[in-house]
């Protein structure tokens, strides 16, 4: 693998945790901490915060 390819990749996963971010502070949860939790879980947290309700 070389060095674009990985970093393509990296970019990805960071558009997408913060694309997370600003979803999670819609359904008033805490923006970094799901920020930090989707660099971890990547596409799976963004499942988490559609499927979870808000909490009340």
């Amino acid at each position: 693998m070389d060095a674009n390819t990985w970093l393509a990749g990296s970019g990805g996963w960071l558009a997408l945790a913060l694309v997370n971010a600003g979803l999670a502070e819609q359904k008033n949860r805490s923006r970094w901490n799901w920020f930090l939790l989707s660099i971890i879980l990547g596409p799976i947290a963004t499942f988490l915060i559609v499927v979870w309700a808000p909490p009340r």
